[in-house]
């Protein structure tokens, strides 16, 4: 089957319009959905895929699971069908870049960037996960990332639904840099499979690669299940050992050693991210701990203490009989002990005294509960979940956003937390979105603009018109205007700059130099004037323009005109008395065209020659303008005709002699009696 060219109609309903990619099981195409006039993403599948009823049956109940995935995190699966011999599914288009590209682009990401991009993945895989839906390829090629740092899961169609299951016990289906070992090795795999996954995208977001690389998906997946990663901070300093100690949780070999639920990972990423904005990132609480374990069992000797106490202190040398000690009476080294060992008990009391606080701290302590996720819930049920869990509700903190209003956008202590039974937990609902000021953004990058205008909530339509002021690609204004308060969510409507505009240019060929350059003034055009001897037009008249009427040119450009001037007079050169041949070579020589005429003369000697002309000789004409001569021709005058008779008995002979002239002929004719 080709594949499907531009404005080809898939099952009667989805206009291709260009082809936005390719994967190892499907093309996927920008088409318009011509029912309800949206744009989709259309995932053909392969044909060899196509092929096989048992992978067809895998595909479209895993499809229709997907599609039963509406999260804000998750792009959305709208409809699926047949297209000649192959499967589609239909899918939320997204602009924007995927996760992948913004990693080549920007990586490595600082930490807290990192923590909220991947949160928005976990949040993905917790909503499928909670469904029966395991993705089994999540990279960040299958994410995908807007302006505004909001990511999106995709192709949740070649998850496993349930007992579903798109590849058979033994075989690998994924990318080899974010397999799970026990994908690499053909295992079966669940939700745990997906954290790992995410741990990979985290250390790349992190440190710009892959914790394990090679030449060979096969030398790949076993690095995966055989060798350690390399600490993110290792690679990138910026990295706290919080976040360190998270992502090489999660990249644990075991699935039972990682987090049991992507729950668990993303109270993990939050804790990081408090301690990072609090600037406690970092502190070393591992001595501490260690000392607390020492006084309680009552393990470790003064020298083990000490060296908790003070673990950059140098070990005193040993004693000799020279040293000072010797001469004051008292045994080798004992001065020493005697100095550090008031120290030593101040150090056991106050450890003894933290130990006892701490039993009866554990002792009397209230039972500890987790605090249940009431995140996307109504305030009235979240309040409800958290009493009946035995926590107190502080009034609410009121936000806006782009949930509902009185949905629940975030909670304190976080969902997940261990905290006391009966604690406070402060709910942050939404407000809605709320009202937003159109900023300005006149002479912005298409993209700065659209940024900028997402930034306020508002959801932006470009559109290209003409500008005289601003280049091609700039903002040149918004409707509404910039400064008037909307609704967040508003569409607001970015004019971006297509260049100056293009008009037709008027015809002004045969007008006056004076109207023409008005006509094309108005027009909107500059006039640039030059001038062109001619016998023909009128002196000041436009004998041609360029660029020519009726084509489209850019307002403010110049259109060329030619402006007909009068050839210079010269003097009329006499040929009164010549020939003919000659007149006319001399009168052509000095720039002039001959007219001739012919007029009859009775004086031999002006047969042939110019007899008159006009303008005369000497006068001043046009170059180029006509100069009539006037040749002789010769007419002879006075023609007599005689006749002379002469008779006998037997013959007559008769002569006769004309003469006539220009006018008039005589005739004279004799008789015999």
């Amino acid at each position: 089957m080709p594949a499907p060219t531009p404005n080809t109609l898939i099952d009667g309903r989805y206009k291709v319009l260009s082809k936005l990619g390719s994967g190892g099981m499907a093309d996927v195409f920008l088409a318009e959905d011509e029912q309800l006039s949206r744009k989709v993403a259309l995932k053909l599948l392969h044909e060899r895929f196509a092929a096989d009823p048992d992978f067809v049956e895998r595909f479209r109940r895993e499809a229709q699971a997907a599609a039963g995935l509406q999260h804000p995190n998750v792009v959305g699966v709208y409809d699926r069908g047949r297209y000649e011999d192959t499967y589609y599914i239909a899918m939320e288009y997204l602009p924007g870049r995927t996760l992948k590209q913004l990693i080549r682009d920007e990586a490595p990401l600082e930490p807290i960037r990192a923590i909220d991009l991947t949160l928005q993945v976990l949040k993905a895989a917790r909503f499928a996960h909670r469904r029966g839906v395991i993705h089994r390829d999540l990279k960040p090629h299958n994410v995908i990332v807007d302006d505004g740092d909001q990511a999106k899961v995709t192709d949740f169609g070649i998850a496993r639904a349930g007992a579903s299951d798109m590849t058979e016990t033994g075989s690998i289906m994924g990318t080899a840099q974010y397999l799970s070992p026990e994908q690499a090795q053909g295992l079966s795999v669940g939700g745990g499979s997906d954290l790992y996954s995410i741990g990979v995208v985290l250390y790349e977001l992190l440190t710009g690669r892959v914790p394990f690389d090679g030449e060979a998906a096969v030398t790949i997946a076993l690095k995966h299940v055989s060798e350690t990663p390399q600490p993110p901070s290792q690679l990138n300093p910026a990295v706290p050992p919080e976040l360190d100690q998270v992502v090489l949780w999660v990249l644990n070999k075991d699935p039972n050693d990682r987090p049991a639920t992507a729950d668990e990972m993303i109270a993990a990423l939050e804790h990081a991210k408090v301690s990072i904005r609090s600037g406690a990132a970092g502190q070393d609480t591992a001595r501490i701990a260690a000392v607390a374990a020492l006084a309680a069992t009552g393990a470790g000797g003064g020298g083990a203490l000490g060296a908790l106490l003070e673990p950059d202190a140098a070990p005193y040398p040993e004693s000799s009989t020279n040293g000072a000690g010797a001469d004051d009476g008292q045994p080798p080294g004992d001065g020493r002990r005697r100095r550090w060992l008031p120290w030593l008990i101040g150090a056991l009391v106050l450890l003894l005294i933290a130990g006892a606080a701490a039993a009866a701290y554990f002792i009397s302590r209230p039972k500890q509960e987790t605090v249940p996720p009431v995140t996307g819930l109504q305030l009235n049920i979240a309040r409800t979940i958290l009493q009946n869990a035995g926590f107190q509700v502080a009034p609410p903190i009121n936000q806006h956003s782009a949930k509902p209003p009185g949905v629940v956008i975030g909670e304190d202590p976080l969902a997940g937390e261990k905290v006391d039974k009966g604690s406070t937990v402060t709910l942050t609902v939404s407000q809605g979105l709320g009202t937003t000021t159109i900023p300005s953004v006149l002479g912005l990058s298409q993209a700065a603009a659209k940024k900028e205008l997402k930034r306020k909530h508002l959801v932006v339509r470009a559109v290209m018109q003409p500008s005289t002021r601003y280049g091609v690609g700039q903002a040149t204004g918004t409707d509404p205007r910039a400064g008037q308060t909307v609704a967040a969510g508003t569409e607001v409507t970015l004019f971006i700059s297509s260049g100056k505009p293009e008009k037709a240019i008027p015809n002004v060929v045969g007008q006056d130099q004076a109207t023409a350059s008005a006509e094309l003034t108005a027009a909107g055009f500059q006039v640039g004037p030059t001038t062109e001897t001619s016998t023909t037009a009128t002196p000041g008249n436009v004998i041609s323009q360029s660029p020519p009427a009726n084509t489209e040119a850019v307002s403010g450009s110049t259109v060329s005109i030619v402006v007909a001037k009068a050839p210079p007079s010269v003097q009329v050169p006499g040929v009164v008395g010549l020939s003919a041949a000659n007149a006319n070579s001399t009168l052509t020589g000095a720039g002039f065209t001959v007219t001739r005429e012919t007029q009859n003369v009775t004086d031999q000697t002006q047969n042939g020659l110019v007899i008159s002309q006009t303008p005369r000789g000497g006068a001043r004409s046009k170059q180029g303008s006509s100069v009539t001569i006037v040749v002789g021709k010769f007419v002879p005058t006075n023609i007599t005709t005689t006749t002379t008779s002469t008779t006998s008995p037997t013959t007559s002979t008769s002569t006769s002699t004309t003469t006539s002239s220009p006018t008039t002929t005589s005739s004279t004719t004799a008789k015999s009696p």
